[in-house]
């Protein structure tokens, strides 16, 4: 039976998100293989055994020291949102170490993870995709020059960040600056982007070498001013409609821009592609390339409602990852 890590926790303020995720997943793959949930906070790397004990992993090899063995992991099942499981950082480290895990590679992470840089990169195969100003904090520009590019209402967003902290729908220009400084919180690099009146929806893809599957799309309605933490992760504060009540040819639309953005990125696992749609055509917003597994979240009632068995779903990701080895 192959030994698998499940790294959760990370530096974000999706702290919380990712380890109910790793939580979950660890429960749909137990039957299948030996699991550990490995905690990752800041320089703090270790797994709690079950009497409540903490055990450091070695950073040398990535490997764990209990009572009696040493563990080494065949793959690793990547569940940290936000860095550094989701900006590339740790996917470099374990390629240095040459352990197959279940995400993107440490470009395609490191790219994805950077929203302007990614929309910058889609642009230029044609994805449909809002107008957007990056700034930096060394550098802010007016807001009135800000809003002559994106105008009134727009989104702020953290850069460099998940989508579920620091984001903020700004209606009157007095409201822009204090967006931005919250937004700076999470990012050191701040996305203004113009706010598109549509219907927002997200669609997962996993591929591997030997299998596609591109989800059911998901009609996310929030019950607050926009898809925000609260939204997300509290029962009642969002309608999530899967699939999602729309024509056939916007679907078909949704699902085959998915599975495109899931090849020009070089991606590898389990994505969310997001997109908004405007009338009859979807817009691309982002892609989220470590989704949250949660039962609250997106991906796995897309998989129950394509008849997808987690359990087929994350031992998909697992076998391919090592299948693949470090070659992603």
């Amino acid at each position: 039976m192959r030994t698998i890590a499940i790294v959760a926790g990370g530096n974000s303020s999706e702290y919380e998100i990712s380890v109910k995720s790793a939580n979950e997943v660890s429960k749909t793959l137990s039957a299948r293989y030996i699991t550990y949930i490995i905690m990752i906070r800041g320089i703090n790397w270790y797994w709690e055994d079950p009497k409540g004990r903490f055990h450091a992993v070695d950073k040398n090899d990535f490997s764990l020291m209990t009572d009696d063995a040493r563990i080494r992991f065949d793959a690793v099942f990547i569940a940290i949102h936000g860095t550094p499981g989701e900006d590339g950082l740790l996917q470099g480290y374990l390629d240095m170490l040459e352990i197959p895990y279940t995400s993107c590679s440490s470009f395609c992470s490191a790219l994805t993870f950077n929203k302007q840089a990614c929309k910058s990169y889609l642009r230029e195969y044609g994805i449909p995709m809002a107008d957007s100003v990056l700034i930096n904090r060394r550098e802010v520009p007016a807001t009135s020059e800000i809003i002559s590019r994106t105008g009134l209402p727009c989104f702020v967003k953290p850069n460099a960040s998940g989508s579920s902290f620091g984001v903020s729908k700004v209606t009157k220009e007095e409201e822009l600056s204090s967006a931005i400084e919250k937004a700076f919180h999470e990012s050191p690099q701040v996305m203004v982007e113009a706010f598109m009146e549509g219907r927002e929806v997200g669609c997962g893809v996993v591929k591997s070498g030997e299998k596609t599957l591109v989800l059911p799309v998901t009609e996310i309605i929030s019950k607050n001013d926009f898809f925000d933490y609260e939204a997300k992760y509290t029962p009642g504060r969002s309608d999530e409609i899967t699939p999602a009540d729309l024509p056939v040819e916007i679907t078909d639309e949704i699902q085959e821009m998915s599975s495109a953005v899931y090849d020009i990125l070089g991606c590898n696992g389990i994505v969310r592609v997001d997109f908004i749609i405007v009338g009859t055509r979807p817009f691309f917003l982002e892609i989220n390339t470590v989704p949250g597994m949660t039962p609250e979240s997106i991906v796995p009632k897309q998989a129950e409602a394509a008849g997808v068995a987690l359990e087929e779903l994350y031992s998909m990701v697992v076998e391919d990852c090592i299948r693949r080895g470090v070659t992603a």
